[in-house]
């Protein structure tokens, strides 16, 4: 931020040509999406946008003035039309006849669905009257990290003064809500001439009579304070380097080991998943000598500790002297004592009609000489915490560079964490789905079943990591299911399940990325037909390598890591009918899925004490989608049965006792049932999906 060079100052992507022709409401949509697409100039989520329209009235047919506003939890760098929030500015002004005071200003919000313009769904939010009284047509308001550098030192009155002059004026700190949008307005009234205002411990508002004159000046100003503190901060920031930072290779392996046991810990009451960071902000601050005064200070910004909780937890981890073991040692009473400080602040802040103290956990975990670690419900969540909360070292980079930082009082803070229309938000979130905070890895995971399993895993909230060894059609699968579902729960992992090697590195990558492991569907395969005298020794060999020693070293490996994370675990293996019915032509293929339906039993016997559950699905003549079929096995199938590759669906369909086909989504569904909470007292079990055979009944 504050060291930034020139060429790093936000840059103006205003486009007249695209502007030209837009409506007063498009230009805001445009506005909204430039302010939003820099993190320097607000985070995600934060910050709001509006503009004062003229419309007509569907009921009268007379041009009102109307308030096009950000609606509640909206992100401006991503809003589309449909996120804006409407209202009549004449009953917004209305409002100011009801107030009955700063103990009452809760109740406003509950008006402003009577001010609503056209039956709009968009629910406004608390920000709302912000907007609506500041007498310019267009106004921003933004959380830049230069900004709130400002706003959160001790005299950031004073500084905004030297900075601005009376351009932009300031205002002590308020919480958001109606009464702050009554100062905005009366602090216009009184200063026609200002740009913009700072809130103390906030952010940013600035205006404008056009669209592109809001947006300018919003970047104008963020630039000016960049540039000041880019002045003002020469030498070490945070106190200095207090310890040395370790390299991207074993800062890696530490947040591989912390993970899953901060994870283990953490997640009792709902899975969480986390996010690692060791970008160089992150970096300067946690190796600083400075790193547990300012972290104990918490964040300023309510945006900020909204996502982070009002500090975080400083691991206790010396990377001059890296004993990992030491530190996993530590951590059970380190965050046993983090959840004693909560609850306590929790006893000391809440009100008689305070919500219930929710989850008592850190959100961030501080690693000297590694990084960040933020933990959350959700992989979106984790990481934008943790985007968060590099906000706020930024803020405190600058503020205790140029002056001394301040958080906001633990009560102030309080009051807004467990403020009641908060609270009213969070219930209003949807229930969380089956899997949701759940981490699979699938082996073969770009094949037909493989693929398939991982569309119903994260249709049902998991994070996903598919695991391959062809490389192009992971790179396929993985676009394919990020593109439905998001980039935050799909990951693709190049992985031969033969190699001990890359199976270890497969599932740390996983565990960096996601926090943890839950769930593992080994289904990586092959198929091989030929007669017992015509099969050679690398053909049996290829078979067993692949479908009883890859599936032996997967699972051996999240075993490994379910017992480290301690928090049971679950393992599907996809075997075949084969497993349990002899088929001609297919000794080695036929033996080695029989090895992994004995193995599947065995881990049962011995996982069960942790709570690791082992089940297997047994597929049978699944062709459509699969690659196995697309391969020589679909001729030397049809060989066997003296018959056309076209004949072999019907074939395989009319051998069942159902007479019905069988698709790699039927496999899946059987694989999410035994992933899932539905057969969460079945272990060691099989269930065949084949139509019906009963050859392979196994009983």
């Amino acid at each position: 931020m504050a060291n930034d060079t020139r060429a790093a100052r936000l840059e103006n992507l205003w486009d007249d040509g695209k502007a030209t022709g837009m409506s007063e409401s498009e230009l805001l949509l445009y506005r909204s999406n430039l302010l939003g697409s820099d993190k320097r100039i607000t985070n995600y989520g934060g910050g709001n946008t509006s503009a004062k329209v003229m419309e007509k009235d569907p009921l009268t047919g007379e041009e009102v003035e109307v308030l096009w506003v950000k609606g509640s939890g909206g992100d401006v760098g991503t809003i589309k039309m449909d996120g804006f929030a409407t209202l009549y500015m004449d009953k917004l002004n209305a409002l100011k006849g009801l107030y009955r005071g700063l103990e009452h200003e809760d109740e406003m919000v509950g008006y402003l669905p009577h001010c609503t313009f056209n039956l709009n769904a968009r629910a406004a939010s608390i920000d709302t009257p912000l907007h609506a009284y500041v007498p310019k047509k267009h106004v921003d308001h933004m959380h830049p990290d230069a900004i709130i550098a400002i706003a959160a030192s001790v005299d950031s009155k004073v500084l905004t003064q030297e900075i601005f002059g009376g351009e932009i004026g300031w205002l002590p700190w308020k919480r958001p809500g109606y009464e702050l949008g009554l100062w905005l307005g009366k602090y216009c009234e009184e200063n026609p001439d200002a740009r913009g205002v700072i809130l103390e411990s906030h952010g940013l508002f600035t205006w404008g009579d056009t669209a592109k004159e809001s947006y300018e000046t919003t970047l104008e100003i963020i630039n000016k304070a960049m540039d000041w503190l880019d002045r003002k901060i020469d030498g070490p920031v945070f106190g200095g380097p207090k310890v040395k930072t370790l390299p991207a290779e074993q800062r890696r392996a530490i947040a591989e080991k912390l993970m899953p046991k901060i994870r283990g810990m953490i997640s009792e009451t709902e899975g969480k998943l986390g996010h690692f960071d060791d970008q160089p902000a992150v970096l300067e601050f946690v190796g600083s000598n400075r790193l547990h005064e300012l972290a104990a200070l918490g964040t300023s910004c309510p945006d900020h500790f909204l996502r982070t909780k009002i500090r975080p937890l400083v691991v206790d981890f010396d990377p001059e002297n890296p004993d990992i073991d030491k530190t996993v040692a530590g951590l059970p009473d380190a965050i046993a004592a983090y959840r004693k400080d909560y609850a306590a602040y929790y006893e000391r802040c809440k009100h008689a009609n305070s919500p219930a103290m929710r989850d008592p956990n850190a959100v961030i975990y501080l690693v000297p000489g590694v990084g960040m670690i933020s933990f959350a419900k959700d992989k979106a969540t984790a990481r934008i915490s943790a985007e968060f909360y590099v906000n706020a070292i930024n803020v405190m980079r600058g503020a205790s560079s140029v002056s001394a930082y301040q958080g906001l009082s633990e009560q102030e803070a309080f009051d807004i964490e467990y403020w009641l229309l908060e609270e009213a938000k969070l219930q209003r979130m949807p229930k969380p789905k089956p899997l949701a905070g759940r981490i699979a890895l699938v082996t073969g995971g770009a094949g037909g079943i493989g693929k398939a399993t991982a569309f119903r895993l994260a249709s049902e909230g998991a994070c996903v990591v598919l695991a391959d060894i062809d490389d192009a059609a992971l790179e396929t699968a993985t676009a394919e299911l990020s593109s439905v579902f998001s980039k935050d729960i799909v990951r693709g992992v190049h992985l031969n399940v033969t190699d001990e090697a890359e199976v270890a590195k497969g599932f740390a990558d996983t565990v960096v990325e996601f926090g943890g492991l839950d769930i593992l569907v080994s289904n990586a395969g092959l198929a091989s037909s030929a007669p017992v005298e015509e099969t050679t020794l690398d053909l049996w060999e290829k078979n067993i390598s692949i479908l009883a020693t890859g599936y032996f070293l997967v699972s051996r490996e999240a075993f490994r890591l379910f017992r480290y994370q301690n928090a049971g675990g679950n393992v599907v293996f996809v075997s075949s009918k084969n497993g349990l019915a002899a088929s001609p032509g297919a000794s080695a293929y036929c033996t080695a899925k029989a090895a992994e339906i004995h193995l599947a039993r065995c881990l049962a016997l011995e996982g069960a004490e942790a709570q690791i559950r082992v089940n297997t699905v047994n597929p049978d003549a699944v062709l459509r989608g699969s690659k196995i079929w697309t391969g020589e096995w679909k001729e030397q199938r049809a060989a066997a049965y003296k018959m056309s590759t076209d004949e072999l669906e019907a074939h395989y369909r009319d051998r069942s006792m159902l007479k019905r086909s069988v698709y790699p989504e039927d496999i899946a569904e059987a694989i999410y049932f035994l992933a899932s909470d539905m057969s969460a007292k079945s272990t060691g079990n099989i269930i065949n999906v084949d139509a019906g055979n009963a050859v392979s009944f196994p009983r």
